[in-house]
């Protein structure tokens, strides 16, 4: 059953709002500003990201947006485009979502984010998101995710790959919806997920690092929880992973929802073979003062998994097969 408008005449009611914002790709109520999006290539200056986007269309092309804060969202259906600062860090995408999901939709070929932020994101579902990646490749440099319910969410992709450096995820992360837990980074079924030189810090619930891909490279990366909140594992590979997990630092928290595991492997089901997995060289401890026992790495799958450099704290066992 549905109910588009209440009976009094001239106003709407929020469920209509929100389909709506849904069927227009957020258009209803965003705030224009003129000339800030301008694609490189033509030279041609929009009001909104969403017609910047449209004008790309199933091509290539680079969106170059001017400092400010931004009320609007986009979806970007075909072609290959690249979204970046005209200064790093000055842009903002902040509390609008196109289709009850995220600040930018994408599910063309491909999608560079360099130099923005994407901040107070959440939807009715609990999967509110800078970025919801539906398939295609996406590289993402400098950009921060912040006080949202997650930062990246993607579809599956089998074919894909995801590449993520010199980034920030903090303050993101739910477990208070009905559809699950929302986490500050969350890539599903992905070919090949890459994330080096970024931080990680204040959960807010969830995990920090999630990904269902068939390869993950986490490298050179700080997992800071000592302000988290009802926090969960720092990196979680919930269906097996071959890769490499290296030179990372890690600090555990005293709020968290589960401290039994620093890093999971195959704790939901098997989708990846995980032979070869590398955990190498890197620094794991407890916020000062916090005493107790853990595990660095669990794993549920009894693969033949490399460990050797890790430094860990007193009291942090280096691996436990569950």
């Amino acid at each position: 059953m549905t109910q588009a408008f209440t009976r009094s005449p001239g106003r709407i009611s929020a469920a209509a709002l929100l389909a709506a914002l849904a069927l227009t790709g957020g258009a209803v109520g965003a705030q224009p500003v003129p000339g800030a999006f301008t694609v490189v290539e033509s030279g041609e200056a929009f009001g909104t990201l969403q017609e910047a986007i449209n004008a790309i269309g199933n091509t290539r092309g680079t969106i170059r947006i001017a400092p400010g804060t931004y009320r609007q969202c986009g979806v970007q259906e075909r072609g290959v485009v690249t979204y970046v600062a005209d200064e790093p860090g000055s842009v903002i995408f902040s509390g609008r979502s196109c289709e009850g999901k995220a600040a930018l939709v994408l599910r063309g070929t491909g999608a560079e984010v360099r130099g923005l932020t994407f901040t107070n994101l959440a939807v009715a579902d609990g999967n509110g998101a800078g970025i919801r990646l539906e398939q295609g490749a996406l590289n993402v440099a400098y950009a921060r995710f912040q006080n949202s319910q997650q930062g990246i969410l993607t579809g599956n992709d089998p074919n894909g790959r995801i590449y993520i450096t010199r980034s920030t995820f903090s303050g993101l992360g739910t477990c208070e919806n009905s559809a699950g837990c929302a986490h500050s980074l969350y890539v599903g079924d992905y070919g090949s997920l890459t994330v080096r030189e970024t931080r990680f810090e204040k959960g807010t619930g969830g995990h920090y690092l999630k990904a269902r891909s068939a390869e993950a490279i986490i490298e050179n990366n700080s997992f800071d929880d000592a302000a988290g909140r009802s926090t969960n594992y720092m990196i979680d590979l919930p269906a097996g992973s071959t890769g490499r997990i290296a030179n990372n630092w890690f600090v555990q928290g005293r709020d968290k929802e589960n401290y039994s595991a620093f890093i999971a492997l195959g704790a939901e089901d098997l989708l990846h073979a995980s032979d070869g997995l590398e955990v190498v060289g890197n620094e794991a401890r407890f916020v000062p003062g916090l005493q107790r026992e853990t595990v660095f790495f669990a794993d549920w799958t009894g693969s033949r998994i490399v460990m050797q450099g890790n430094k860990l704290a007193a009291g942090l066992k280096q691996y436990e097969q569950r």
